[in-house]
């Protein structure tokens, strides 16, 4: 399932996949497979995309 979520939380910041593939220590496609719903992050790196949003787990993860 794609994360919609994720893309509007990135988007508001005006931040590219990349910067936020910086920001938390992936590639940029690991950011692009969990937006399009091909790839399931681990906890801690949900955590660290969370931080780097300024989002919780429930908003960005979470039903």
């Amino acid at each position: 399932m794609k994360n919609l979520k994720l893309k509007a939380a990135r988007a508001i910041l005006d931040m590219s996949q990349q910067d936020l593939a910086d920001k938390v220590g992936v590639s940029r496609q690991t950011i692009n497979a969990i937006e399009k719903g091909d790839y399931n992050p681990s906890i801690n790196l949900c955590v660290a995309i969370c931080k780097a949003l300024g989002k919780t787990l429930d908003e960005l993860f979470w039903e």
